[in-house]
């Protein structure tokens, strides 16, 4: 691929600058779209915090880690592991401890160098109904975020429908740094309409607890710790992953070490994530396409985006503003990304032919359907599982993963 700029090229300070706000564009609403699980009455300060976190954690990866430029944000695999272990009744002080020990092993995989075999357990079957499941976990939240002004309900319906195709067709026709900031176009335009339709706020979000920095009190539950295990196996793959495809299309050296300095690096941000209650980044797929379309890969043009995104956490005012976005507007731009996930899932058994014969398409199957029936369980159906196994039975990522695990491996593994 013929670059302008090499990924340890430095562009001058005008041109850093300028291709530094384009990634400042495109890493805001990887945030943004994160914050529906804020604690209720300390939403700026959550975002606050996961500012600072994802800003600390691209200037890490882009100057120690796996020096590639790559957007980095909350992993969509941990709101889901959140969201299940809330709706059970688990709080800050069970959740955030399993984060810390996740981000432990994913850091110790990368320490003694074990991800070459644990990978050998990912078949592509695997990788890709990890990705697809991902998607089908959040439908549950994204109907809550769509519909959650029930006064405006049909407005949010015609919103979505039209929403998602204009989001496509913009996908489809626009090119270069336009096609990246679709995303965040959709949030401001969306908004403007949205609020045309109703009522703009007449106040900007504000806390109304007091702000805590980190989890002070840490309790341990065996089940959501297990959970999050389960739910971090599908971190790892996110992050090989969006490695691995830039890192190829770059023509990137030495891709082993940046692999295991890019793990070792995310695994000591999630375990800091977990410290300060916010859920732990992942380096997202995006960027190919960034590069692809300004012909730059220079890994130092993400060094204003990340501290861009520190300064602006500072100012709380200017964080109450970016959250006025209606949680319609979010649910439909979460919508649209997780068709983007599907898609990409889609595109991994394509080009893997991991899907050839009818029992292929059960082992992807089966697990799909059961992560949907789960994710809209009700309360009463999870009281009759024991409390331990609550957490893993109650999110339907975890069991999905599991059972594909068990179909690929051993009820329906192909006889040598």
């Amino acid at each position: 691929m013929n670059l302008r700029y090499n990924t340890d090229d430095r562009p001058s300070l005008g041109a850093i600058l300028l291709y530094g706000l384009q990634w400042l564009m495109i890493c805001l609403p990887v945030v943004l779209t994160s914050t529906f699980i804020a604690p209720a009455g300390e939403v700026v300060f959550f975002t606050q915090k996961l500012f600072i976190v994802c800003g600390i954690t691209i200037i890490v990866q882009v100057l120690w880690g796996h020096r590639l430029p790559l957007v980095a944000g909350p992993a969509a695999v941990l709101l889901m592991g959140i969201i299940a272990a809330a709706s059970q009744g688990h709080t800050a002080s069970t959740i955030y401890p399993s984060m810390i020990i996740g981000g432990a092993l994913v850091t110790l995989l990368a320490a003694v160098g074990a991800m070459k075999y644990v990978k050998r357990i990912f078949t592509p079957r695997i990788v890709a109904a990890i990705v697809i499941l991902i998607s089908f976990t959040m439908a549950k939240p994204i109907v809550g975020l769509i519909f959650a002004d029930k006064a405006h309900a049909g407005l949010a319906l015609v919103s979505a429908i039209v929403g998602v195709a204009v989001m496509a067709w913009a996908n489809k026709v626009l090119r270069g740094i336009w096609k990246s900031m679709v995303v965040i176009l959709a949030m401001i335009l969306g908004s403007i309409f949205y609020y045309c339709m109703t009522e703009f706020p007449k106040e900007f979000v504000h806390d109304t607890v007091a702000p805590q920095l980190i989890v002070t009190e840490l309790k341990l539950d065996a089940g959501v710790v297990l959970a999050f295990l389960f739910c971090y196996i599908a971190l790892l793959i996110n992050q090989v992953g969006s490695v691995q495809s830039l890192g190829e299309m770059v023509g990137a050296p030495n891709m082993g070490k940046r692999q295991t300095r890019g793990l070792l690096f995310t695994g000591i941000m999630n375990m800091v994530s977990g410290v300060v209650g916010v859920p732990g980044p992942v380096d997202y797929s995006l960027s190919p396409g960034v590069v692809a379309s300004t012909s730059c890969a220079s890994r130092y043009t993400m060094l204003p985006a990340a501290i861009a995104m520190i300064v602006l956490a500072l100012f709380p005012q200017a964080v109450a503003m970016l959250l006025t976005i209606p949680q319609p507007i979010m649910g439909i731009v979460l919508l649209f990304l997780m068709a983007t996930q599907v898609a990409a899932g889609f595109e991994v058994i394509h080009s893997s032919k991991a899907v050839l014969s009818f029992k292929d398409g059960l082992i992807l199957g089966l697990p799909i359907m059961l992560t949907i029936i789960l994710s809209f369980a009700p309360q009463e159906a999870m009281a009759v599982v024991p409390s331990l196994l609550r957490p893993i039975v109650g999110n339907g990522f975890v069991m999905g993963i599991i059972v594909v695990l068990l179909l690929e491996h051993l009820i329906l593994k192909e006889k040598k």
